[in-house]
């Protein structure tokens, strides 16, 4: 089975993705920052990486990085809503680190399983 990781502060909407990525057929496992979802890539080697940018502890910036270092071909899909810059601003840093892939939130499901879909296909 595809596994996807999920990195959200937000419970709602890691449960959120989790039911659309579910309904699609892929396991999820998430984190709620990306110190977590670190080590939680290291050891379970996900098939594809969703990951929102504004978070404590480690930021998914900061996550993209550390992720394109060690798993150059990891795939990641990044996901903001904004903070302090608007969204698209954080969205395109995310590109220029690595993210193949950007959404903004809220995100529509058809959205997402077609970005997944082509992600997973290449």
């Amino acid at each position: 089975m595809t596994r996807i990781l999920v990195i959200d502060d937000e419970e709602q909407i890691r449960q959120l993705l989790r039911i659309m990525l579910e309904k699609d057929g892929y396991g999820v496992i998430d984190a709620a920052d990306g110190e977590d979802g670190l080590q939680l890539f290291r050891r379970e080697r996900p098939d594809l990486v969703i990951t929102d940018l504004i978070m404590p502890k480690k930021d998914g910036l900061s996550t993209i990085m550390e992720l394109k270092q060690e798993f150059p071909a990891v795939k990641i899909i990044a996901v903001s809503g904004g903070g302090a810059i608007e969204p698209k601003r954080y969205l395109s840093l995310a590109q220029g680190l690595g993210a193949l892939r950007v959404l903004y939130k809220p995100i529509m499901r058809d959205e997402l399983i077609t970005m997944v879909r082509q992600l997973l296909a290449q």
